[in-house]
């Protein structure tokens, strides 16, 4: 993306398999583009899940419907998420995961040679957000952080990576290809389980909720909420459900991967965000969600750790309502612009030394003013993220506890990690690192 800015400018052309697309690598134009959407934006038509759920008659999402029947389920769907003051709701259920998370933590590094390496911190952090948001949705915990997985729940994750994988070669070859390799077959099975794994949970919820109502018991929670509302069909709670899992996951694990990778290799900053803690959070206590706006360095490393790994490197829109001028240029309806998003939070003319992480860029009288769409990592307008405030709030917590707890040091061994994207932006190699206890 960045090499193609600098040879082309702020938009150019490019394909992708069958896809033509319109990128747009500058924060102005994307601006421009954006404040023309109409009520139903649409994403990209995000054909190969549409593709699984026709195949196998299973109902939409919010990621895969459209027009006025996308907004119906969306405004259903935002109640209860959207706004901080609802995402507090959760904070007890989220600081729950997150003692879980410390304890596998203590018990990950007790088991290393050294007494304080953790292997493969992704992999524990991909756990605790998966936890984290199927005890949000689901409202029951499925023991991703217990030391033996369930079976089953082990079967569900490893299907949510399969199908991530195939859905790359399903996009990239030929169709004809699907009858001959067996990457369509996989990616169709693994969506199976996710579904299948969803549709027991939220049965056994419906069971509950049954009983509850009879004995005249007040209902809380999300998926309580979205069974009781009679806004949605069983069907459309289902493919919501679904989607919504998959969407919770990866931001908040990468991000709090790479936010600690960096901290270990950065003392002084680690230093001011130890210290900005315990000025904060008495020692005899955990951070909790009340302490978070008190604690700007917490949320600058959070936000630049998303400018420089943005989850989705690259996002898409599709204007299937009217035609669109930016500039210069007429695009005729149905165009595919696809919105480089890493190309923009990594420009130099609004973050100066883009490569460099430097949270105090984001601090009140630190760096210079950057412009408000080049780093936007949950999206923009109406199709903006649903679970924002949720996962914020779990990498926030998350966060603090672990440099509350620990001095996060680099891997002895030196190894530097890269990013490299596979749909999401994750490390090319396992990041380990050691996690020193604070006296």
């Amino acid at each position: 993306q960045v090499i193609s800015r600098r040879l082309y400018g702020p938009i150019w052309k490019s394909t992708f398999g069958h896809y033509r697309n319109i990128n747009i690598g500058s924060p102005v134009v994307l601006e421009q583009l954006l404040r023309q959407e109409g009520k139903y934006p649409m994403r990209s038509d995000m054909a190969l899940w549409k593709e699984h759920r026709d195949t196998r008659r299973l109902p939409y999402g919010p990621f895969t419907e459209e027009g006025e029947r996308w907004y119906r389920l969306r405004q259903v769907l935002n109640k209860r998420l959207l706004k901080p003051s609802e995402a507090l709701l959760y904070a007890d259920a989220i600081g729950e995961v997150v003692s879980d998370l410390m304890v596998r933590l203590r018990e990950e590094r007790s088991r290393s040679p050294s007494g304080v390496l953790v292997g493969d911190v992704a992999n524990l952090l991909y756990r605790f957000a998966l936890e984290g948001i199927s005890y949000i949705l689901f409202e029951t915990r499925i023991g991703c952080l217990k030391q033996q997985v369930p079976a089953e729940t082990q079967h569900f994750i490893d299907s949510i990576n399969l199908m991530f994988k195939n859905s790359i070669f399903a996009t990239v070859l030929p169709r004809w290809s699907r009858k001959v390799l067996p990457f369509w077959d996989r990616y169709l099975d693994s969506w199976d389980t996710i579904f299948a794994f969803g549709k027991k949970l939220i049965d056994r919820k419906m069971e509950e909720l049954e009983g509850q109502v009879e004995r005249g018991k007040e209902v809380s929670g999300y998926l309580s909420y979205l069974l009781a509302s009679g806004r949605l069909s069983l069907d459309e709670v289902y493919g919501s459900v679904a989607e919504l899992l998959l969407a919770g996951v990866d931001t908040t694990s990468n991000t709090l991967s790479w936010a600690l990778y960096h901290l270990s290799r950065d003392p002084d900053i680690q230093e001011t965000l130890y210290q900005e803690l315990k000025a904060v959070v008495p020692a005899d206590r955990f951070p909790a969600a009340e302490d978070i706006p008190k604690l700007p360095m917490l949320r600058a490393v959070i936000k630049e750790t998303l400018r420089v790994y943005p989850v989705v490197p690259t996002n898409a829109r599709v204007f299937y309502e009217k035609d669109i001028v930016i500039g210069d240029y007429l695009f005729p309806k149905n165009t595919l612009f696809v919105l480089a998003h890493y190309a923009m939070s990594h420009d130099e003319t609004y973050f100066p030394e883009p490569e460099r992480f430097l949270p105090q860029r984001w601090l009140r009288g630190h760096g210079s003013p950057h412009h408000p769409f080049s780093s936007i990592p949950f999206g923009y307008g109406v199709r903006a993220c649903v679970g924002r405030r949720i996962a914020e709030l779990e990498m926030h917590l998350a966060l603090a506890r672990m440099i509350q707890a620990f001095e996060v040091r680099p891997d002895p061994r030196g190894v530097e990690v890269t990013s490299v994207s596979r749909i999401v932006l994750v490390a090319d190699k396992p990041i380990n690192l050691e996690f020193i206890a604070r006296p």
